[in-house]
């Protein structure tokens, strides 16, 4: 027995001690979205080790001009890059695909042939944008935290938590009305922090290159590498004369920035150090192991199920018509952007054993708790109570996430519905101005015909993936009055509602006393699913506080139990630097991918996907691609790279990020992941995982050559 209890613990210790070296590998460089307003010494020192030439004031300075100051949120759900002293910005090709797409039409399609500005003049509005600047970050957690009481439950803390949240963010924008202060938690609610921006909402589109370049591969090639996407658009931002924020007039001036990123031609090697500077949206690495698990069989496998079957009749249709291609090019690419990555994050997490991870550290965890006096007071229940509330919502949690997907997320009919309903008339006018703009916009780039067979395949779909107590109660209307026939329904449902036109909505602005507004068959409809919502809602209520609340002491007990490690925040769109080095990967066994494309790829993958319109290209650009002059956007052997892999952490809203090399130039914008590390988002896989970027001479290069835009290439500082 005594032989066996040494072997015990001598295995614990090994566990442990492989444990610690594990978690100590995924601290090293190339993992971490690290907050600049919260550099430690460590951190700066091991950038410095890898290559970093620039200080770290250099990168963020709360008061002074440093590279921060050349980095933006571009519209709340991607990145960009300031690249000349009149406020031209890059980002991707697909951040501002909804923006070209609505100014396309059959007779002017920027989507297809591409857009160049020759003139100020020239370049086109977009009053849905917004590019973001963060001016400084300070903590503010103690002043948080000072409004909780040990006796408080999870609502009541919730409640007082998010109250001083607001006042502290409302006291920015008193003292200065251009500044936006918004407070954000970390580290499971544990910690939080306050980020003061500056918004500036008068951004124009300059330059554009044709679908055939920034969605070079579309579908097919998405997540995947090697990759040949120029995925890169041009815009600008516009301010008052003094400099100041503005909303949009013809009277407004280039905006002049802080810091301009300069650009570099020399490109990169492999081993080079390369960092990223951008705005990532979400990540779940202290997610546990059921939290894990609840994802992939509620969330990704709904988005996966309902909007496969929605993207396929979209998709038939565009394919058939240019004008619905048009209409429906942005809403599709968002669509399927995220059911791919859905589809890629549940195979990636099963191939590389995500959960054996998590469930290994959660044991180990455990092991500490029970060993730890203090710490077994406090948790000894916590991996407990996680399993049982978990398990307590699951199917509840399951329905909804298909009913959003079905509904919320379905047909456009019930958005519209849902958009009006809930529309603040009495809100700031601007506001109203743009919220009804932004109604008007989808009823210009709807087709009723698809959104009924779109409403019709969600109601059957939705029907067969839940139980009958999840079903609202259209559906008894179907059975009772339709004989079950969803498509009569429907059909019924468009011809009757005043809502599948702008009349509704005019209608009800002009306060029609013929008009019934609640008793519209859109809203009576849209009042029903937000009811079944709440109740879906309400019965995981109970479940989902528990669950917050031992989700953040699971974070807290991580950090306490590895207390000598560095440790970076959960992503939340908020300004991150990560950093790493150019490199390639190994998929698999026997195989080896380079940290770079070029031209000749893409020469290559039109020939060999002749006819498929993912991979169509203009002949004027495959002469031009053929012809070898690069000129100096060539490398030193000639070849002009258009992609290029670095180890850099990334996730969604990284899109359009800086990639800079160690002196602060720009090499390149982060685009894409790649499709063996789908599960990043929960767990970090050195090996595997990497950032695709676009390298900035192809860009360069695509603006001067294709675009003959010599006169935005003159506004850039290139070295």
């Amino acid at each position: 027995m005594n032989e066996m209890l040494d072997r015990e613990n001598m295995k614990l210790k090994i566990v442990m001690l492989a444990l610690g070296l594990v978690l100590a590998g995924r601290m090293q460089a190339d993992e971490g979205m690290w907050m600049l307003g919260n550099l430690d010494k460590p951190t700066c020192r091991t950038l410095k080790e890898m290559g970093l030439e620039l200080k770290p004031k250099e990168l963020y300075h709360p008061r002074k001009a440093s590279l921060k100051d050349a980095v933006v949120s571009f519209g709340g759900f991607c990145s960009g890059v300031v690249v000349s002293e009149d406020g031209l910005v890059l980002t991707n090709h697909h951040c501002g695909f909804s923006s070209i797409q609505q100014h396309s039409t059959v007779e002017h399609d920027y989507l297809k042939d591409g857009f160049v500005a020759h003139s100020r003049e020239e370049e086109l509005p977009n009053p849905e944008l917004y590019v973001r600047f963060l001016l400084r970050q300070e903590n503010v957690t103690k002043r948080v935290l000072s409004a909780v009481r040990p006796d408080m439950d999870e609502s009541a803390r919730t409640t007082a938590v998010d109250s001083v949240m607001m006042a502290i963010g409302s006291e920015v924008s008193r003292k200065d009305s251009t500044l936006t202060g918004v407070v954000d938690a970390y580290y499971g609610g544990n910690e939080f922090w306050l980020s003061v921006y500056r918004d500036y909402t008068d951004v124009r589109l300059v330059f554009a290159p044709p679908s055939s370049v920034g969605k070079f591969g579309w579908d097919t090639d998405n997540w995947e590498w090697p990759r040949h996407t120029g995925d890169f658009a041009v815009f600008r931002i516009y301010a008052g004369k003094d400099n100041r924020p503005a909303d949009y007039s013809p009277d407004n001036v280039p905006y002049h920035p802080r810091h301009v990123a300069p650009i570099s031609l020399e490109g990169y090697r492999e081993g080079d150090f390369c960092m990223t500077l951008g705005y990532p949206g979400s990540t779940e690495r202290y997610l546990s192991s059921f939290g894990i698990e609840e994802m992939i069989n509620s969330t990704n496998q709904a988005q996966i199920d309902m909007r496969g079957v929605k993207q396929a009749i979209w998709k038939r249709e565009m394919d058939r018509n240019d004008s619905i291609r048009i209409k429906y090019a942005s809403k599709y690419d968002e669509s399927s952007n995220y059911w791919k990555n859905s589809i890629g994050v549940n195979q990636a997490i099963r191939k590389l054993h995500v959960l054996d991870k998590k469930r290994q550290l959660e044991d180990e965890l455990a092991r500490w708790i029970r060993e730890t006096p203090a710490e077994r007071e406090k948790l000894l229940h916590l991996f407990t109570n996680l399993e049982l509330n978990y398990k307590a919502r699951s199917e509840a949690k399951r329905a909804l996430a298909y009913f959003i997907e079905a509904f919320l997320n379905g047909p456009e009919f019930v958005q519209l519905s849902l958009s009006i309903l809930n529309f603040d008339f009495e809100g700031e006018e601007r506001n109203v101005v743009a919220g009804l703009k932004a109604i008007v916009d989808q009823y210009a780039n709807l087709d009723l015909d698809i959104d009924k067979e779109v409403f019709t395949a969600m109601l059957d779909t939705y029907r067969t993936k839940v139980s009958a107590d999840y079903l609202p109660e259209m559906y008894q209307t179907v059975d009772t009055l339709y004989g079950g026939d969803t498509r009569k329904y429907v059909d019924h449902l468009y011809a009757t509602s005043e809502l599948t036109t702008p009349r509704g909505l005019k209608r009800f602005l002009e306060q029609d006393s013929t008009y019934q507004f609640y008793e519209d068959p859109g809203i009576d409809l849209s009042i029903g699913l937000l009811t079944k919502a709440f109740e879906l809602n309400f019965q995981m209520q109970e479940a989902n506080m528990a669950i917050e609340r031992d989700e953040r002491l699971l974070n807290a007990a991580v950090r306490r139990m590895y207390a000598s490690r560095r440790f970076y925040p959960d992503a939340n769109s908020t300004l991150r630097l990560s950093f790493g080095t150019v490199c390639g990967y190994q998929p698999f066994d026997g195989a080896y991918y380079r940290h770079y494309t070029t031209t000749q790829g893409i020469l290559e993958k039109v020939k060999e996907h002749a006819g498929d319109v993912d991979f169509e290209v203009q002949p004027e650009l495959l002469d031009l691609l053929s012809s070898g002059d690069f000129g100096r956007y060539a490398d030193s052997s000639g070849e002009m790279k258009v992609c290029f892999l670095s180890n850099n952490d990334i996730t969604g809203g990284n899109s359009g990020s800086a990639m800079f090399n160690a002196r602060g130039e720009l090499l390149g914008l982060a685009f894409d992941g790649n499709w063996e590390a789908m599960s990043s988002d929960i767990l970090f896989e050195p090996k595997m995982q990497r950032c695709i970027g676009v390298d900035v001479r192809y860009i360069l290069f695509m603006i001067e050559k294709y675009g003959k835009a010599t006169h935005l290439i003159e506004e850039l500082q290139i070295g």
